[in-house]
């Protein structure tokens, strides 16, 4: 069974940083691709980046190229998602998600709840 815990969202005010931690487990966290996704009240998902196995090739959402960063930790089975100068538009939840999840594809990833997790919320306020 596929397990993804996210961790690490809060309040924050805007221009400020905030690093989400997502732990997999129950496949092969090595040989799998990581998506990080959000979903703001009312809308649908949005995809926000995603990564390689390996961590070696990266792709961002035009909004939050630049200010984002995804990495992965294969020993620690765990992805992260640095966002720095957050600003108001990026309040979701925000989900990790097995998988090279794109623009094109994420309304797909809706139908298949097992391969997200539970989500952490980031509220971007002043």
């Amino acid at each position: 069974e596929i397990q993804l815990v996210e961790s690490g969202g809060g309040l924050v005010q805007p221009g400020g940083s905030l690093r989400l931690s997502c732990t997999a487990s129950g496949f092969s966290f090595r040989t799998s691709a990581m998506s990080w996704v959000r979903q703001a009240p009312g809308k649908e998902l949005e995809w926000v980046a995603n990564i390689s196995p390996g961590g070696g090739a990266v792709s961002y959402a035009d909004s939050v190229r630049g200010r984002f960063t995804i990495s992965k930790h294969n020993a620690k089975d765990t992805v992260y998602l640095q966002m720095n100068n957050l600003q108001t538009e990026d309040t979701a939840m925000y989900y990790c998600a097995k998988g090279a999840w794109t623009i094109g594809t994420v309304q797909g990833l809706s139908a298949q709840r097992a391969l997200w997790g539970q989500g952490t919320q980031v509220t971007v306020s002043s």
